[in-house]
């Protein structure tokens, strides 16, 4: 295994990407596992799947297509192996809305103060 993916979590114990996976139905949800799975094991990931955003404070994206649904995960690096996704959405236009990525960003802050 070349990474580990974490679920971010709350101080309050809230799951946020887990609440959202719990959402989905079968077939989104086996094909998520799948991404995850490519994102964890292969040293190399295409950037059709797992890419660096740009103008962030070092989000990654894992990129996944289910049938027409199509799902964005926000993701940073803690060393060099552990991804934690941080936010997750369905994504229904072209551009990725702002409040997203700040999202994203304050749960990463968040992450790295609690874990001091």
């Amino acid at each position: 295994m070349f990474r580990e993916i974490l679920f971010y979590e709350s101080a309050e114990g809230q799951k946020p990407i887990q609440r959202f996976l719990d959402k989905l139905d079968g077939k989104q949800a086996k094909k998520i596992a799948w991404t995850l799975q490519i994102v964890e094991e292969m040293e190399m990931v295409s950037s059709k799947y797992f890419k660096k955003m740009v103008n962030t404070d070092d989000l990654w994206e894992i990129r996944v297509a289910a049938g027409s649904n199509i799902f964005r995960f926000f993701c940073f690096f803690d060393g060099t192996n552990l991804v934690v996704i941080s936010h997750v959405f369905q994504k229904k236009s072209q551009k990725t809305p702002k409040q997203a990525i700040g999202l994203a960003e304050e749960r990463k802050k968040d992450y790295f103060r609690r874990k001091l």
